[in-house]
């Protein structure tokens, strides 16, 4: 078994960033038995492993590690314009396109993990990444970065309407939201554009709230995660975020740098 050194982590750790699972999921399949290292059974979350020399399988196969066998470790992080009909998952039980069949070629290879999700019919900005740290930093409450969304909604809407969601209200399901920045970008007698920042991320919130204040969400995107754009990528394309953008979101959510 790999001695510990500058280049292990531990296989927890490990398992996150090779997209197995969350730290929290990869600590289940080693309670689980379903882990091996080295041909020998994995009995607790704090070995570590060497991944430049170390084999790790999980249910007998072998995990597929995102760092070239003996290189420093590097992670990985894209920005992914979503389109709408694709799900936010590794894969589908009921056989929609997934995220992952979509993703670029040259990024396939990669044990990506996406961040947090966009639902069926929403589309945008999405971030996937090798580095399970910062995959739970940015899904973290504590550390959630804004979101801004360009929302189209059937019907028009004046001050009062927006009023209400600025001074944070609470949902059908008993739900309470804190305030949110809206505003209308434009707007005819049949639909409205907003743009609406989001701090708290609540499952499907946007058509939640917009169901409860009497519009329908027509289309929704999301333009932007803290300093991060979506720009001129089209819907299906990706790019990978450079050295300071990464630097920037490790700092954005209290993570040093790589």
């Amino acid at each position: 078994m790999t001695q510990q050194n500058d280049l292990s982590i531990r296989i927890n750790k490990y398992l996150a960033e090779c997209g197995v699972a969350s730290r929290r999921g990869a600590d289940e399949l080693i309670q689980q038995g379903r882990v091996q290292l080295n041909g020998v059974l994995v009995a607790e979350p704090g070995v570590r492993v060497n991944p430049a020399d170390d084999v790790v399988l999980v249910d007998g196969e072998p995990v597929r590690s995102p760092y070239p066998a003996g290189a420093e470790r590097q992670q990985r992080t894209v920005l992914l314009h979503k389109p709408v009909q694709v799900v936010t998952t590794t894969r589908d039980p009921q056989g929609r396109t997934t995220v992952f069949n979509i993703i670029p070629k040259e990024f396939k290879e990669l044990r990506l993990l996406h961040v947090g999700r966009l639902d069926y019919f929403s589309e945008g900005l999405l971030l996937l990444t090798t580095d399970g740290s910062l995959m739970n930093r940015l899904i973290s409450p504590r550390w959630h970065l804004p979101k801004v969304y360009h929302v189209l909604v059937r019907g028009q809407v004046d001050e009062a309407w927006l009023e209400v969601m600025r001074k944070g209200m609470t949902l059908a399901e008993g739900e309470k939201l804190t305030a949110i920045e809206v505003r209308v970008l434009r707007q005819d007698q049949r639909e409205a554009w907003l743009e609406m920042t989001l701090v708290q991320g609540l499952n499907r919130q946007i058509r939640r709230m917009c169901r409860d204040m009497g519009r329908t969400v027509l289309r929704l995107i999301r333009v932007r995660q803290g300093f991060l754009e979506l720009g001129g990528l089209k819907p299906g394309e990706a790019r990978e975020l450079g050295p300071e953008e990464v630097r920037r979101l490790r700092e954005a959510v209290g993570l040093p740098p790589e």
